[in-house]
């Protein structure tokens, strides 16, 4: 898209208020939630005034075709030039949308975001094309509040898909670097960057890291195709890796550390292979190597069966003639390979050329704060935060006790540390490490309030200090604890 065109239509876009807000106020609340389910008709109730926020969610978002005349209010003179680029087709008397341009708000910015049009709305058929060019979908919302938001120099958008993930990387990045092997994908993802007159990115055809090769960055995001499948028959390129079982994601967790620069990260939505003969993260674990930290959290596991009936459901396979030996075959081959289930979740690496590594592994399939990037920042910066009794150790303000007992005894049988902030961590906790944590305000030092607790339990002080001193490292590390003055 040329300049000229994407800051036309930027302009048009902008007084027609198609904004997330304009569009939320348009729909209401009700048929705005009812369009995330893939269902139109309550938005359609909501939007035939012929207004130009109207006549554009109906257009683009709704997939209903709409008169000349409204297009030509909501969009002057452009209508014909973006049936030219491919976004629009016209008819004699009424207009259709061939790609999805769909308003995304970040921070304090107002964002458009161009893709293939959303297959399956409505219930319609919901098969697509090997080169689909996926919108803002639940996996690129969920890296986008996981990508650390610290101003860097060098930034890598790993299978960039539509681009999303570049468009937020180049608020806080000196340079972006996106790469897919999906042409259509290095195009849109280009007419993206044009229509929001964002500059400093440079979109490169290749697979992996073949494009960056001997280059280095602060940042990695990646959102790769990760559907574990056998790899055959027909590929979806935004999902299908071509790789067998969960290769894509150990590829990249074990060559992305020779593309960071010391103290860079790279954070990846993945999918794994459950073993049932080896735990989860200790098979993660075996793709880690010296000097890179390592925060990987696991938010749900599906079993074999459910997992196939998800990514066929995608494919728009459900009720195809081959709909049942499709589900059989990669069922087969889940057999065959040993697999017990597919876990999901957040795989968050950074480098440390300073040698050894911290490698944290949770099963987290809870509530967690969104966006939930401060609190894998912080636990970056606690780890390699030494601990010593000298210290002054601040309680989160969000850390509160709670306590589970018979109605009516005496003492609780549990104690709970509970976060209502960021990851939303609960642990257990003695009376001492209650105490410990409930005394911390930045006043006495570590070492001064082990020892009252010392006194006040008559323990003796030295073992306090080697018991808990371990323990403090944990729930700095955990973030229920932060270093004050």
């Amino acid at each position: 898209m040329n300049p000229d065109l994407a800051s036309r239509l930027r302009e048009a876009l902008t007084s027609a208020e198609f904004t997330d807000g304009g569009v939320v106020q348009a729909l209401g609340r009700q048929a705005y939630d009812a369009l995330a389910r893939n269902e139109s008709a309550p938005g359609l109730r909501r939007t035939d005034g012929g207004s130009p926020v109207e006549t554009l969610s109906r257009l683009f978002l709704l997939q209903t075709p709409v008169s000349l005349e409204a297009a030509e209010r909501a969009l002057p003179g452009l209508v014909d030039l973006l049936a030219a680029e491919g976004i629009l087709e016209r008819t004699v008397g009424e207009v259709a949308a061939r790609l999805d341009v769909r308003p995304h708000a970040t921070g304090d910015r107002e964002l458009w975001v161009v893709s293939d049009l959303t297959p399956g709305l409505d219930g319609s058929a919901n098969r697509v094309g090997a080169d689909h060019v996926l919108g803002i979908s639940p996996a690129a919302t969920s890296l986008t509040q996981l990508t650390i938001r610290e101003p860097v120099g060098r930034s890598l958008d790993l299978g960039t898909g539509c681009g999303i993930q570049a468009l937020h990387l180049a608020g806080h990045s000196r340079e972006v670097i996106a790469t897919d092997v999906n042409a259509r994908a290095l195009r849109i993802t280009a007419i993206n960057l044009a229509l929001n007159d964002i500059t400093g990115v440079d979109v490169r055809d290749g697979s992996f890291f073949e494009p960056v090769a001997g280059e280095a960055f602060d940042l990695i995001a990646s959102n790769p195709p990760f559907v574990i499948s056998p790899a055959t028959g027909e590929r979806l390129v935004y999902r299908d890796s071509g790789l067998p079982g969960d290769q894509v994601v150990e590829h990249i967790v074990r060559t992305a550390p020779a593309h960071l620069t010391d103290g860079g990260w790279c954070q990846v939505l993945a999918d794994w292979v459950i073993d049932p003969y080896r735990p989860w993260d200790e098979r993660l674990g075996s793709w880690l190597t010296e000097g890179v930290d390592a925060f990987t959290v696991q938010r749900e596991v599906l079993d074999p069966a459910a997992y196939v009936e998800l990514w066929l459901k995608d494919a728009g396979r459900h009720g195809s003639h081959d709909y049942l030996d499709r589900y059989d075959t990669w069922l087969s081959w889940f057999d065959d390979q040993g697999i017990e289930g597919v876990g999901f979740g957040w795989v968050n690496l950074r480098r440390r050329d300073s040698g050894g590594g911290t490698h944290t592994f949770l099963d987290w399939p809870h509530a967690v704060e969104q966006p939930v990037a401060p609190a894998i920042a912080a636990w970056g910066r606690a780890i390699i935060t030494p601990v010593a009794l000298g210290d002054h150790l601040v309680r989160r303000g969000d850390v509160v006790q709670e306590t589970v007992g018979v109605p009516g005894a005496e003492d609780p049988s549990t104690l709970v540390l509970r976060q209502q902030r960021g990851l939303m961590r609960a642990r257990k906790a003695d009376t001492v490490e209650a105490a410990l944590v409930g005394a911390c305000d930045g006043e006495l030092s570590l070492g001064q309030i082990l020892d009252a607790l010392a006194q006040l339990l008559d323990r003796d002080a030295a073992q306090l200090h080697a018991t808990y001193l371990p323990v403090v490292r944990e729930l700095l590390d955990e973030g229920f604890l932060g270093q004050g003055r």
